[in-house]
């Protein structure tokens, strides 16, 4: 597991894909979110624009993302 730290309330699904690493622009963060790549907390996601707070998981393939 990898933590990513935040240090605002929240941070949108596609930023936190950017900040991540995960995608490299906004419309590669879209597109993995539309063909739902995308898990948080255990569920697909395809909401690009859903609020992720402290302690939310994001998975990608194989990977898993904990929001510090």
């Amino acid at each position: 597991m990898i933590e990513v730290s935040i240090y605002t309330d929240f941070i949108k699904l596609d930023s936190f894909l950017k900040l991540a690493g995960v995608a490299g622009t906004g419309g590669h963060a879209k597109i993995l979110i539309q063909e739902g790549e995308i898990k948080v907390n255990g569920a697909v996601c395809l909401m690009r624009g859903k609020k992720l707070f402290r302690g939310d998981e994001i998975s990608f393939e194989g990977e898993t993302f904990k929001i510090i």
